[in-house]
């Protein structure tokens, strides 16, 4: 690697915690780390305690002059604004002015946009995306977070925040999400915290004997949800089957609007492998009008999970060079 050769700085910001990286042109993770998120109640603290932990990642890759700039990935993060607005699993409520805040702290070009949006992009840099000029992103953890990319450009809307597949409604009148207080949304099904869910209801809702019954509520989640399928457990494998389907239909949907090559999965829920993969397939297909059926790719994202989100943030800044 050139001493003279440009970086990025890569900061995704989570709920629980931030990661942050340096990363050159190509993907190639240098230095990372993370810090907590939910433990600074003002912004102001964290953005002292990440300016504080990146700039002795910035010294240990040749200083300050190397960075050609800092790309953000946040819940709610719009890239026109720059801002965070309402972000719901934050700790910091209203409008946060974040790029403004991180530039003037770190005297560097700041660009923000969504954590699916950053993890789109840096799928179509670096991973499965490689290449292609029309595909959805999904990411399945906590919740249900998706960027749209159509003729090559990420689809950001007339106000920045297009693409929330994860708020869509599935189910008219269903279960109600905690950050929104809508009824019936994607997110509240097809997350880590929908399989979760779901586990709650059909465990009180049947008699039907499972290896889940066997632990306390506070310990049923996706996790154990998935060691009891793998084990042959019907109850589990039922509640997989549910959610491919839930999901699978919203696919099916995003296919009929955007017409994409391929929809590539991330996160936490993807590890279940077939469990999940194959009742979205078959609902997903089922559910598609016959001039769209097989001929969208489900993939599961290339990128390692660990540097995944400082490579989607990272990209932003060579994205914006382009």
């Amino acid at each position: 690697m050139s001493t003279n050769e440009p970086l990025a700085i890569g900061v995704d910001i989570g709920g629980t915690g931030t990661k942050f990286g340096i990363v050159d042109r190509n993907g190639n993770v240098l230095f990372s780390s993370e810090m907590s998120t939910k433990k600074h109640k003002t912004i102001d603290t964290f953005i002292d305690e990440l300016h504080e932990q990146l700039s002795t990642l910035i010294e240990k890759a040749g200083g300050i002059g190397r960075m050609r700039g800092i790309g953000m990935g946040a819940p709610n993060g719009n890239f026109y604004s720059g801002t965070i607005e309402y972000a719901p699993n934050l700790p910091w409520k209203g409008i946060i002015p974040i790029a403004k805040l991180v530039s003037d702290k770190f005297k560097l070009d700041v660009t923000l946009t969504n954590d699916a949006n950053a993890a789109a992009i840096g799928e179509m840099m670096y991973g499965a995306a490689k290449g292609m000029k029309d595909f959805i992103m999904i990411t399945l953890g906590t919740g249900v977070g998706s960027g749209f990319v159509a003729n090559g450009q990420l689809i950001y809307g007339h106000d920045g925040f297009a693409g929330e597949i994860g708020h869509t409604i599935v189910i008219p009148d269903g279960r109600i999400h905690d950050g929104t207080g809508k009824k019936g949304s994607l997110e509240s099904y097809a997350s880590a915290t929908g399989v979760r869910l779901t586990a709650l209801e059909v465990l009180e809702n049947s008699n039907e004997p499972s290896l889940l019954r066997n632990l306390d509520k506070e310990a049923i989640d996706s996790k154990a949800v998935y060691d009891a399928a793998i084990k042959g457990d019907q109850l589990a494998l039922e509640i997989f089957e549910f959610t491919g389907k839930i999901l699978g239909i919203s696919l099916a949907n995003a296919v009929m609007i955007s017409s994409p090559e391929a929809i590539i999965l991330f996160g936490g829920l993807t590890k279940a492998g077939d469990l999940i993969l194959k009742p979205t397939r078959q609902h997903m297909e089922e559910n598609l009008i016959q001039v769209f059926q097989n001929k969208v790719k489900i993939l599961i994202s290339h990128l390692k999970e660990s540097d995944a989100a400082i490579l989607g943030a990272s990209a932003l800044v060579w994205e914006k060079e382009k």
